[in-house]
């Protein structure tokens, strides 16, 4: 049993996150403190229950006026350069980030959240000194991904009525992503996940959701137009946890293939996050043969197949290709990708960069290769331009780890270019 204080405070380019041992009891407080640039909260607070699940250990918010110059650890965050409208609840301010081509829209489902990345690799969550605020969540990162190399992209899902919520609706809106689609839960809290990076850059997660947002994403609040102009409609697993989200998502994928979308699906395992490893393998196998490309990593591969080779292409070919899938893409992080088509086979060598956080690469790769594919849907019969196109998505991915977050990673087209040259 433990008592963990949390502070949250805005700062001039940030907030302040803070923790201290302070008892014997499941609880904690969240505490707003005064920005010495600008005022969003008085000096005392009452906080509101609410209880959080994080897996392993659960939190009770505590309903207490706490002075805010109560002694506390002080673990900085910073997010530069993100704009927010802290606790605005005008929707008709998120409209579309930026112009729609009709034919190449990549429509991008499911979650999005805050990640929480510590200063330093190779550090447990209890030891890091400081950690860096993020946007993140496969889906979005996609989306905003396509968007920054100059394609066209938008993003359907659910965040809290929040603080957090609305400010990564106005991240996706300063990065030209349509969020037209999303919206706002006021009966659950946006998401937040707490990234460790281990001293080769690799990630381990622990999550606060029980319900987040995201799993409350209803049918009945599908964008059904929005759904019908993609080109590519993109999603992962994690909706297919938990109903609503879950029929929310069958739906959504219904109506996009229904109108002609290629459906692009990404595996992203998140194994804790799963009742058990068979619900997991079983729910990612529920939709496989719907989706046209898919996206998978090696351990994902042996996850999924119980244990085989995942370099084998054999076990590939006869266990994870079907009939009607147009492109199947297996990630082999630095070392680059391998690709399947009904024609042909092969693999495309990674860009070599010095890593500093992995958060977000593949999704950086998938966002390459989907601006690409969104505008030329025959790219998987012509293996030179896909050769070409798959060089491309591992330099988007390659660049996005040599920067802390997902999203911020993000590279522009410009950069791809740039690092291809000079790796030739």
């Amino acid at each position: 049993m433990f008592l963990a204080e949390f502070q949250f405070g805005f700062v001039e380019n940030g907030f302040d996150f803070a923790t201290q041992n302070t008892g014997d009891v499941d609880s904690c407080r969240f505490l707003p403190q005064i920005s010495s640039k600008r005022q969003f909260f008085p000096a005392h607070y009452d906080c509101f229950l609410q209880k959080l699940e994080f897996h392993t250990l659960s939190l009770q918010l505590d309903t207490k006026s706490v002075d805010c110059d109560s002694p506390v650890y002080q673990i900085q965050t910073h997010m530069a350069d993100i704009p927010t409208s802290y606790g605005s609840k005008d929707l008709s301010m998120y409209s579309n980030g930026g112009p729609e081509t009709n034919g190449s829209l990549v429509v991008c489902f499911g979650e999005m959240l805050i990640d929480f990345v510590p200063s330093v690799s190779g550090v447990s969550l209890a030891e890091a000194p400081a950690f860096q605020k993020a946007p993140g969540g496969a889906p979005a990162n996609v989306a905003v991904g396509i968007s920054r190399l100059g394609g066209s992209s938008a993003f359907i899902g659910k965040v809290g009525d929040d603080d957090f919520g609305h400010m990564l609706a106005d991240i996706l809106k300063k990065n030209k992503v349509n969020n037209s689609g999303m919206r706002f839960e006021q009966n659950a809290r946006t998401a937040l996940a707490f990234v460790t990076l281990r001293s080769d850059g690799e990630r381990e997660f622990m999550f606060f959701r029980n319900p987040s947002a995201d799993m409350l994403l209803h049918e009945s609040e599908l964008d059904v137009n929005l759904i019908k102009q993609a080109s590519i409609f993109h999603y992962g697993s994690i909706s297919l946890i938990e109903e609503p989200c879950k029929s929310a998502h069958l739906a959504a994928m219904a109506i996009a293939k229904k109108s002609g979308s290629i459906l692009s699906y990404d595996v992203n395992l998140r194994l804790p996050l799963w009742p058990s490893e068979d619900a997991a393998r079983d729910g990612i196998m529920s939709i496989w043969h719907q989706a046209d490309v898919i996206k998978v990593s090696e351990d994902e591969i042996t996850f999924l197949t119980r244990g085989d080779d995942p370099y084998d292409d054999n076990v590939v070919l006869n266990k994870l290709f079907h009939p009607n899938l147009k492109l199947l893409l297996v990630s082999e992080g630095p070392d680059g990708c391998r690709y399947y088509t009904q024609q042909f086979k092969g693999r495309v060598p990674g860009v070599k960069v010095k890593p500093v956080d992995t958060t977000g690469a593949g999704d950086a790769f998938v966002g390459g290769i989907l601006s690409i594919l969104a505008s030329d849907t025959n790219l998987y019969k012509d293996e030179k331009r896909l050769r070409e196109a798959l060089l491309f998505a591992n330099a988007c991915g390659a660049l996005t780890v040599t920067k802390k977050g997902a999203i911020p990673a993000m590279p522009t087209r410009d950069e791809v270019q740039k690092i291809l040259k000079h790796d030739c």
